[in-house]
């Protein structure tokens, strides 16, 4: 199949492309810089240039593809609800492409809110009113009564692998910043955990198999006690680990304090059965042994 991806050079993408590429898949992947388009072309994929706000070159790479991921999505925590809206239209002008014509629309979207004091499931709806992003995956579920075989992958907060800038990274840099390595409160609280290259093959096989209104977890391990995390860093790092209370949490974390405080467990249990996927790679605190979130710090 001819694919058009979004977002193909990103952390997630730039593994989803080669894993598409050996299974004997054609990519097109959208480029919004020289810089993703290098990375791209040296992939091994075919670059189409413009953005999530280009809607003509995302109508055109739906259009002429067997099918579509859409991985891209603009991470600025401080304009939650604009990058959601501009996810939300990207999902509509994608759909529209491909409506009645049952081919598949895979999209990224994230755990947030899908559960509250308890393991969230596939099966779980969160409010959008309470998160924004919420929207669009309801957009792309919708999308399954007008002919597109639509499927949404939620991914883990804890995207891990070597290269990744996010969450794991920034506290990585926050404890080198503080000088200690803190996690908040108990510490109890857990976070779900997926590697890069396992979500890329859930990626694929949403794809080519995943039937139309499928909501799917990209979910290796259920949760990883925060506290751990913080361990593990502090042990690479030679720093002390410490609590960090509720009060001074965001004055340490920043914007991560609202993520790293949640205690958000969640399931694949329902996407494993459903698609036979099964992680393989290293789990979180296994990757964190492996040197590679420490090597350019000192």
């Amino acid at each position: 199949m001819r694919i058009f991806v979004t977002g193909a050079s990103g952390f997630v993408g730039s593994a989803v492309v080669p894993e598409l590429l050996a299974a004997g898949h054609g990519v097109v992947g959208l480029a919004r810089s020289e810089a993703s388009a290098r990375a791209i072309a040296a992939a091994g994929a075919t670059v189409q240039r413009g953005d999530l706000d280009d809607v003509e070159s995302l109508r055109a790479g739906a259009a002429a593809a067997d099918g579509v991921i859409h991985l891209a999505y603009n991470h600025d925590f401080s304009q939650p609800v604009a990058a959601a809206q501009t996810d939300l239209r990207a999902i509509e002008t994608l759909g529209a492409a491909l409506e009645g014509s049952d081919r598949p629309l895979v999209i990224a979207s994230g755990l947030a809110g899908a559960a509250t004091g308890r393991v969230a499931t596939e099966q779980d709806r969160p409010d959008p009113a309470t998160y924004p992003r919420v929207a669009s995956a309801q957009a792309a579920l919708a999308l399954a009564s007008r002919g597109v075989r639509s499927s949404v992958v939620r991914l883990a907060p804890t995207v891990h692998g070597e290269g990744d800038p996010n969450f794991i990274a920034r506290l990585v840099a926050i404890a080198r910043e503080r000088g200690v390595s803190g996690y908040i409160g108990g510490g109890d609280n857990r976070w779900p955990a997926v590697h890069r290259l396992d979500a890329a093959r859930l990626f694929r096989l949403a794809l080519e198999g995943a039937p139309a209104g499928s909501v799917l977890h990209g979910v290796a391990e259920e949760g990883v006690p925060v506290r751990a995390i913080a361990s593990g860093i502090g042990r690479h790092l030679g720093l002390p680990v410490v609590s960090v209370s509720a009060e001074e949490a965001t004055g340490h974390f920043g914007w991560l304090a609202r993520f790293l405080a949640a205690d958000a467990p969640a399931s694949s249990t329902l996407t494993r059965e459903l698609l036979g996927w099964q992680p393989t790679q290293p789990g979180l605190l296994a990757d964190l042994d492996q040197g590679h979130y420490f090597q350019s710090l000192s």
